[in-house]
């Protein structure tokens, strides 16, 4: 629980004199903490990362504050042979030789459990002292003078600005996926992302560069403007994006600082857009593989896949189909270049989720070899167990952040709360599993999944729900439709189109849609395009295209059709029929913006 009783923080300015102070010390310590020389002159070739399993090559100590999934970045620090100490006290932090400092989540969440465990005074002092320090994400932003978000809220004051939501007409905000970097100057730190190349992204806000903080700016990004994505002075470093969600190149920016390689090389590439070889850059469409994952009759956890949401095998035996083991797929996938796995748990919950020990076992392994984003959706609801004890979904989707995940999926339950939404004349109480989750983890942490079915009629007068004219008449020949929302997998259809859910999901907090479609699913025809375009229309946050594809082409028409910023598969990719790279491949070639990423490790 988050304390809401805190102390006020040293003013901003004098944070910023300390570190001017004492920063000047560091740069003697450089030497001593170096492993490997930094190579001169040219940028190096990007390549394998090699994974450490035997003997550590270092300690580097992590903040482990509860600010969302911390256990991603522990996983790739210990991917390349670190050794990882978790602290969450003063002590721990002035005990520190390395501090990464995570963070997702809401910026005034973060900062009341900052000052109630009194460790405010204890980052700020770190930073002063010149030991290298890296931030990431909201690690980044807490660095800054305060932030719009949370009602205004102020920060560590150690980075002249103000954090501010990102603002543009049509803009889809969060930022999320994979964006080219315009490098400012040249360090070590991130030395091996090439001109033109991508990098994980996930938030609402952002700090933008100014006279004021030009100093710090390592690299900047642009979304509906350009705002800081890295900065750097001496041995304090942060980046808005992910390292750990980065596939190679991001942990190839944890090993240049974990090895201390990060010092100045001169003006060598900076305004590198001119020289990226590139129509390509900006914000990357997505490719997202999905393991839709439930107990089969025996009791194992294996990956499945149904035609219009029915996973049994049409033979005698009637069993789950199994398409193969959810770890050993996320890892095949993570390979091939997916940009997202996604885990959607269908297994029927009789009891409480949190008791689920097969599935927070796929995460924490799938996290320890998949840098890439890990969202699982499947009994993310208020419960109460067989012995009367009450459990809330913020309770359920916080054993999902500790297990590895980076953002939950919420089905069923937000079609209860959008209903209930409506009926209260969209008016918002707080206590809505999407509002308490969007709340402590950020709206980016947040999807609801939709699962609706076309409902033909001759009239839009029929239904209350928005209809649009279709050009698949029913089977009447009624030549409007409506989608309509359903729960308990498919098999019960309630009265509220899959557009009005989404816009009650947007205004309570959701952060992404994940959109399917019943009567696209697994018929491999191509994503239902009148279904997509209607909902990435109606809102203003990511809208993930699902259901439907089964070559290729699906993925560039679908991106060309709508509006959407990903798209989804599961069943092409488990049958072997289609490579992930093969999808990219076709996206390029129809000048989709597409992330290119191959895993080597």
């Amino acid at each position: 629980m988050i304390a809401t009783s805190v102390t006020t923080p040293a003013p901003p300015l004098a944070a910023r004199a300390q570190f001017e102070r004492r920063a000047p010390r560091a740069l003697a310590r450089r030497a001593a903490v170096r492993v490997r020389p930094a190579s001169r002159g040219a940028i190096r070739a990007p390549g394998p990362i090699r994974v450490f399993a035997a003997e550590s090559r270092g300690e580097v100590t992590l903040l482990d504050y509860g600010a969302g999934n911390v256990r991603s970045v522990r996983n790739a620090i210990q991917a390349l042979g670190f050794t990882v100490k978790s602290v969450d006290d003063p002590a721990g932090i002035a005990a520190a030789d390395k501090l990464i400092f995570p963070g997702v989540g809401a910026y005034g969440s973060a900062m009341d459990v900052l000052t109630s465990r009194g460790l405010v005074d204890p980052i700020k002092d770190y930073v002063a002292s010149g030991k290298p320090f890296m931030g990431v994400c909201l690690g980044l932003q807490l660095l800054f003078d305060g932030s719009e978000e949370s009602g205004g809220v102020e920060g560590l004051g150690i980075i002249p600005g103000v954090v501010g939501k990102f603002r543009g007409d049509g803009l889809v905000v969060p930022h999320i996926g994979w964006n080219t970097l315009d490098f400012k100057r040249d360090t070590g730190l991130m030395a091996d992302v090439p001109p033109g190349d991508r990098l994980y992204f996930v938030h609402s806000y952002r700090a933008t560069p100014d006279v004021a903080n030009e100093d710090w700016v390592l690299a900047t990004c642009e979304y509906g403007g350009e705002f800081i994505a890295a900065v750097q002075k001496g041995e304090v470093m942060a980046c808005q994006f992910h390292p750990e969600k980065s596939g190679e190149k991001g942990l190839s920016i944890f090993r240049n600082f974990l090895e201390g390689d990060t010092e100045e090389r001169g003006a060598g590439r900076a305004k590198t857009k001119l020289a990226a070889d590139t129509d390509d850059l900006g914000l990357a469409k997505r490719v997202i593989a999905c393991l839709d994952v439930r107990s089969n009759d025996a009791g194992d956890l294996v990956v499945t896949k149904g035609d219009s949401y029915d996973v049994r095998e049409k033979d005698d035996g009637n069993d789950v189909r199994n398409l193969g083991k959810p770890v050993e797929l996320a890892g095949k996938y993570f390979k091939q270049g997916a940009d997202e796995v996604a885990f959607l748990n269908i297994t029927g919950y009789r009891d409480l989720p949190l008791t689920d020990a097969p599935m927070l076992e796929v995460l924490r392994r799938s996290s320890e070899t998949v840098f890439v984003p890990l969202t699982v959706g499947g009994g993310i609801r208020d419960f109460t167990d067989s012995n009367g004890v009450s459990y809330t979904a913020l309770e359920v989707a916080a054993a999902y952040f500790k297990a590895g995940a980076d953002k939950v999926s919420i089905g069923s339950d937000a079609v209860y709360v959008a209903e209930q939404y409506y009926a209260n004349d969209k008016k918002k109480d707080g206590c809505t599993s999407i509002e308490q989750i969007s709340e402590r983890y950020g709206v980016q942490a947040m999807v609801v999944s939709i699962d609706p079915r076309r409902a033909y009629v001759a009239d839009p007068s029929e239904t209350k729900n928005r209809c649009i004219k279709t050009s698949r008449p029913g089977p009447n020949g009624e030549e409007y439709v409506w989608f309509q929302c359903t729960v308990k997998g498919g098999r019960e259809g309630r009265d509220i189109g899959a557009y009005e859910l989404a816009i009650a999901m947007e205004d309570l907090g959701c952060g992404e849609i994940l959109l399917n479609c019943i009567d696209e699913d697994g018929q491999g025809n191509g994503f239902d395009h009148e279904l997509v375009g209607l909902v990435a229309d109606a809102v203003t946050i990511p809208v993930i295209a699902s259901s439907g594809a089964g070559e290729p082409k699906h993925f560039t028409d679908v991106f060309n059709a709508t509006k959407c910023s990903a798209a989804l598969a599961a069943g092409i990719f488990h049958r072997g029929e289609v490579d992930i790279s093969e999808v990219k491949d076709h996206m390029k070639g129809g000048k989709i913006p597409t992330n290119e990423f191959r895993s080597v490790l």
